[in-house]
């Protein structure tokens, strides 16, 4: 019987050590600091408490609901509207390269300059959208002082800035369509909604699974955009989990914020694995 070499296996060292070292240790020693109260110098094991204690506070489930609320609606707009933009900027369109560049240029703006930005814009008075909504007698909403929107209008701004990603994925996802089947399609006098419906949205259906994936756990974990427009203001009606878990660290509550990252990180996994389950048994049935 002959042995197989070691040797291929050496390539995967590197990846390996980094891996371990930048997620497997800090996760390993997240999960044991959420079971202790710990300063930069010193940690007691105090079991479960932080955990219960972290579950017991009175905001706790609005941010659950309001992560969730957030995560699935900016996904949502990201899937369908990149999807339209790939389409249109597919097309033929007169400079699509120049549209193509300004649909992505928000990815590479900085989230911090996007929400402060975005929230001189949104401005219940001053701001450039009331202002312009004022000249054709409109009366702006309170983008982000009224309870009612401000989630909602931090996801329309997280739209703007991310919407750009999944239309490149959705581009790439629909140059690897061969012209055949449109052509076929055309043959047997099919219109461009049923192309569109019957050849487009199916054979892209590794692009969206890989839009659909990488905006909800991008929505799930999302702080910094929250956190530069209204830190979970007003009140509480903007705070996601991740803010939340922000607001006890400042209070310096270190093991406590600690458990709420892992229960954060439980969180998206509970949701994003069987997820990616259901969605390959589904690419493999079809």
């Amino acid at each position: 019987m002959t042995r197989r070499s070691p040797y291929p296996y050496w390539f995967f060292a590197p990846a390996a050590v980094i891996y371990t070292a930048l997620f497997l240790l800090p996760t390993v020693a997240a999960f044991w600091f959420a079971l202790t109260r710990w300063d930069l110098y010193t940690a007691t094991f105090i079991g479960l408490d932080n955990f219960r204690q972290f579950l017991a506070e009175p905001f706790l489930i609005s941010g659950m609901s309001n992560t969730l609320i957030y995560a699935v609606t900016t996904s949502g707009l990201k899937t369908v509207l990149g999807l339209l933009l790939a389409v249109l900027l597919t097309s033929g369109l007169y400079a699509q390269g120049f549209l193509r560049t300004v649909v992505f240029f928000p990815v590479l703006v900085s989230t911090i300059g996007v929400g402060l930005t975005f929230t001189a814009l949104m401005h219940p008075t001053k701001g450039a959208i009331n202002v312009a909504l004022e000249l054709v007698g409109i009366d702006g909403p309170g983008w982000l002082t009224n309870p009612t929107l401000a989630l909602f209008s931090v996801a329309l701004v997280d739209l703007w800035k991310g919407v750009g990603l999944a239309t490149l994925i959705y581009i790439a996802g629909l140059a690897s369509i061969s012209p055949e089947y449109y052509e076929a399609a055309r043959i047997d006098g099919a219109t461009r909604r049923q192309m569109f419906w019957r050849v487009t949205v199916p054979l892209v259906r590794p692009a969206t699974i890989t839009v659909i994936t990488l905006s909800l756990i991008g929505g799930l974990r999302s702080f910094d955009l929250i956190w530069a427009m209204t830190k979970g203001g007003p009140g509480f009606s903007s705070d996601v989990l991740a803010s939340t878990i922000y607001k006890q660290y400042q209070a310096g509550f270190y093991g406590l914020s600690t458990a709420g990252n892992v229960i954060l990180f439980l969180m998206i996994a509970l949701i994003i694995l069987p997820l990616t389950l259901w969605f390959n048994r589904r690419e493999v049935d079809a």
